[in-house]
């Protein structure tokens, strides 16, 4: 479960910024007078306020690995529907019988922002440096099943898997670097990280970590010079000063907690748009801690968490419940392993496992209170507030949960011993969540299994899922992954939540995309912002 996707990942949460860095003037985050990269109005700027910021802007380290990296092309890319188009391939590969082989052909008038030419070469560069051992891309494990990626000629690629890998294809969404701009520097340190070269509709202008990237439009782009020229990432941790400085004209659109964005109903040139996600919020629940780690304990909290409240009330019903990290509407779901609200079975469930209610309503057993701490991070309103129903679940059946709130620095140092408010999702195939979500050799590997969740039964189905080349396997073995969740919930999962934006109503041509965990900065209305019409 990621609160980030990886301590290198990208699109991930940030580490919460200061809120005097967050409330930067106007002339400070590209608006107004500051550098004329801001709108205001004006038709071919956007100045959007976002959550989160990356770790990175390279995809070596795995900016962008899930599409729309607007910096970036890979060789397919998702459209509105997340169906898979050619992009700098010239079509969707050829695959062989046994599923080992994947060849792609090359467009052959791409070049990269720097004007030099895209080729085969870059392609393997990309994939070869993620690869490498001494690459710190905590999603490395994404490619696991590729055994080489060779060029034949410039505009041919051809990658051998060492096992059928169904959604590989889904995979090449991934931006492929400049062999020639990044080649010869540190992978992990170098310039290349904050300063990329690629084929994508955006070139990178400057980046103020904390405060704001910018984009200009790249003129030479393969797909056409975009219309909206000016494009300014705000990074605004906090919802509220987000929703105060839309409100005052500051920023142009903004990604809003739903309750935040229900306050601009009405107003005059203002629209909202509601993204269906995968998005997840869940608790991490760490295998070793003396409370957390009981089965039983696991399995009460899981009973007594009121998901529907929490939709009603903290999504004003901009989400679903959640019992496992696959949509309950998605055709993965295994149907049986929803959970009810039933506080009364758990409080019966923990007195037959000897936790006894204590003088003060705690429980105990052999000593030890049935009590621990979540945290959710500061300036987060969504977490807050799941954290604090979730507690309050919690007290009901006689477990203290105390809620602190602090930056990720402060909880990265936690997270094997209390809880996480963490959220993740992919709108993709199940294992691109499930693996990195439970899998036992992933534990505390950065924001991957954060619960140092270990199961048996569950790793070796999750591999069964990930090398089946049969359809039908592989929807058994993700079926018998949910199953043992549900009896052995490492995680207490409680919804998937819609993402809510609020913009400036000044563009034809915006659409939304069922999103991942990971939104703001590639994914949110504007994943298509360089298709985008000013309108007169």
């Amino acid at each position: 479960m990621k609160g980030r996707t990886s301590r290198t990942g990208i699109a991930a949460a940030a580490v919460a910024t200061l809120l005097a860095a967050a409330c930067s003037a106007p002339s400070e985050d590209g608006r107004g007078d500051g550098g004329g990269e801001g709108g205001g109005g004006e038709g071919d700027s956007l100045v959007i306020g976002i959550a989160n910021e990356p770790d990175t802007l390279s995809p070596l380290l795995g900016y962008g690995k899930d599409g729309n990296s607007k910096i970036f092309d890979g060789l397919l890319r998702h459209d509105e529907d997340l169906e898979l188009r050619p992009a700098l391939a010239t079509a969707l590969p050829e695959v062989s019988d046994d599923g080992l082989t994947y060849t792609f052909g090359l467009r052959d008038d791409v070049e990269f922002s720097d004007g030099s030419p895209f080729t085969a070469r870059d392609v393997v560069f990309t994939y070869e440096t993620i690869l490498d051992d001494g690459t710190n891309n905590a999603a490395k494990g994404d490619l696991d099943a590729v055994e080489s990626v060779t060029a034949e000629g410039d505009h041919t690629v051809v990658f051998t898997l060492s096992h059928p890998y169904a959604p590989f294809a889904d995979r090449t969404v991934l931006p492929i670097a400049s062999a020639e701009a990044a080649g010869g520097q540190d992978v992990n340190t170098g310039p290349y990280n904050t300063e990329p070269i690629g084929t994508g509709p955006y070139v990178v202008t400057g980046w103020t970590r904390g405060e704001r990237i910018t984009l200009e439009a790249n003129p030479d782009h393969w797909g056409g010079e975009p219309e909206v020229r000016r494009l300014t990432m705000a990074v605004i941790p906090d919802d509220d000063v987000r929703a105060t400085r839309l409100r005052s004209g500051d920023l142009d659109a903004a990604v809003l907690p739903p309750n935040l964005a229900a306050t601009f109903e009405g107003e005059d040139g203002l629209v909202t748009h509601h993204a269906e996600s995968a998005d997840f919020r869940a608790v991490t629940l760490p295998s070793d801690h003396p409370v957390t780690g009981d089965r039983d304990i696991r399995r009460a909290l899981d009973l007594a968490a009121d998901r529907e409240l929490m939709v009603d009330s903290i999504l004003q019903g901009a989400g679903h419940v959640a019992h496992g990290p696959i949509p309950t509407v998605s055709p993965w779901f295994a149907e049986g392993t929803e959970r009810a609200h039933d506080p009364e079975g758990a409080a019966e469930l923990l007195d037959a496992a000897g936790w006894a209610p204590g003088d003060d309503g705690v429980r105990a057993k052999d000593g030890q209170r049935a009590s621990f701490t979540l945290w959710y991070p500061a300036g987060d309103r969504l977490r807050q507030e799941h954290a604090l129903a979730y507690a309050g679940d919690a007290e009901e059946i006689g477990v203290d949960i105390t809620v602190e709130s602090g930056p990720w620095e402060v909880i990265d140092e936690r997270m094997a011993e209390d809880a996480v408010l963490s959220g993740g999702g992919s709108p993709a195939d199940p294992d691109f969540d499930l693996y990195t979500l439970l899998h036992s050799s992933l534990a505390g590997d950065g924001y991957n299994n954060m619960g140092h969740y270990r199961n048996p039964a569950v790793d070796e189905e999750l591999e069964n899922g990930r090398r089946a080349a049969d359809q039908a396997e592989r929807e058994a073995a993700y079926d018998a992954v949910q199953r043992e969740l549900a009896d052995d919930p490492g995680y207490t999962f409680l919804t998937h939540i819609d993402h809510v934006y609020v913009m400036a109503d000044r563009w034809d041509g915006v659409s939304t995309q069922i999103e991942p965990h990971d939104h703001g900065l590639g994914h949110g209305p504007w994943w298509n912002v360089e298709d985008w019409r000013a309108r007169p």
